[in-house]
């Protein structure tokens, strides 16, 4: 981790009350469906971003969510959790993408295509790994945010794009120009908030997931195949399909799965 990029973590806010009730609820084993409610009932803009994001086509509901206990109950409360930290956490952050060449709704919509993805082909087969996955893949993009950022401060942007281009893989451009990579910003900047050691190890060791923790690892496989099959551009190819799939051989995941989540994606 550079010193420039460490400072930067270090001087983010804390998370906000209503984050730390959310997950309180959710790390505490004698909670129910009914306490998760009442505490994003509680906030009604929170609310209203959850049900913003349930209701996305992308997971391809035909009737509309209107409810947070209607979204517990489709999603459970650990992607709920998901959709209640993505939409606290992004907003502790100032967006500009400008030097990855995406726009800041294409990376609003990449997490958002990520996360369709990982909870369609986890919803029935791996839905215990959920309340890890779903914070997971809607957030471990976000070293992005201060990476962009360090690379514009040391007016970097034309070299880091040549990077990019003539390396043609994200994280190996990001550790040639600025030292660190987006799974490892990432993982340190929720390692600041405390969040629990499980989520920090499958975000940080996604690339590596045979680095992980044993407990962690097939969530860190998970999340790489994911982050493969929908890239930065947030277009899904026969090609980063291709190389999703091959991970999911070596990995031994549930390729079935995959395919008609897939499918359904389409």
């Amino acid at each position: 981790m550079t010193e420039e990029i460490l400072k930067k973590i270090k001087q983010l806010p804390p998370l906000p009350e209503s984050a730390m009730q959310i997950e309180a609820v959710y790390q505490d084993p004698d909670s129910t469906f009914n306490d998760m409610v009442k505490i994003l009932e509680k906030d009604p803009l929170l609310t209203a971003d959850i049900l913003k994001a349930a209701n996305s086509p992308l997971y391809g509901f035909s009737r509309e969510i209107n409810a947070i206990s209607q979204a517990v109950g489709l999603f459970g409360m650990g992607t709920v959790r998901g959709f209640a930290l993505a939409s606290i956490v992004k907003k502790s952050f100032k967006l500009e993408l400008a030097p990855y060449g995406i726009t800041n709704e294409m990376f609003s919509e990449l997490s958002k295509k990520q996360h369709a993805l990982m909870t369609s082909w986890c919803l029935r087969k791996e839905n215990k790994l959920l309340g890890v996955l779903s914070p997971a893949a809607f957030l471990v993009e976000i070293g992005k945010v201060l990476i962009a950022q360090q690379v514009i401060a040391d007016k970097k942007e034309e070299v880091f794009r040549d990077a990019l281009a003539e390396l043609q893989d994200v994280e190996a451009a990001e550790r040639e120009i600025v030292g660190v990579d987006t799974p490892e910003v990432s993982a340190t900047i929720f390692a600041q908030w405390k969040f629990e050691e499980g989520l920090v190890d499958v975000i940080r060791n996604c690339q590596n997931p045979d680095q992980a923790e044993e407990a962690d690892r097939r969530p860190a496989q998970i999340l790489n195949v994911v982050r493969v099959a929908v890239p930065i551009n947030g277009r899904i190819t026969e090609e980063s399909i291709n190389k999703a799939k091959e991970l999911i051989e070596e990995y031994e995941l549930n390729m079935e799965s995959f395919d008609n989540a897939i499918e359904a994606f389409k």
